[in-house]
């Protein structure tokens, strides 16, 4: 069973960096695709960024030239390096994996607080 973990958020100003970790730490199975989500505050979870086994990126417009989403695949981590960051992306953030085996399966971690300040 896949078992992600985040890790790296915590409060930051205005302009300020952090980096985020997604790890699987329940198993061997392979991963396909994997991603970071996010839930503002009142606000439905959205796509921040996504790659793909070959390492290919794809990120939402309101991060794109600020974050930097990548993947060791050889120990099943994801980290998203966040630059520039501004009150607006305050958020939980998510990771999340597709199965390699099992496409329509689609593993969550449980979420870690980033929070800018102004």
């Amino acid at each position: 069973q896949v078992q992600l973990v985040e890790s790296g958020g915590g409060l930051v100003q205005a302009g300020g960096s952090l980096r985020l970790s997604c790890a699987d730490s329940g198993s061997t199975f392979s991963i396909n695709d994997m991603g970071w989500y996010r839930e503002g505050p009142g606000k439905q979870r959205e796509l921040v960024a996504t790659i793909n086994t070959r390492d290919l990126p794809n990120y939402a417009d309101a991060v794109k030239g600020r974050f930097t989403i990548s993947r060791d695949n050889a120990k099943n981590t994801m980290y998203l390096q966040m630059d520039s960051l501004k009150p607006e992306d305050t958020a939980v953030y998510y990771c999340n994996a597709v199965d390699g085996l099992r496409p329509w399966v689609v593993f969550w971690g449980q979420g870690t607080q980033v929070t800018v300040s102004s």
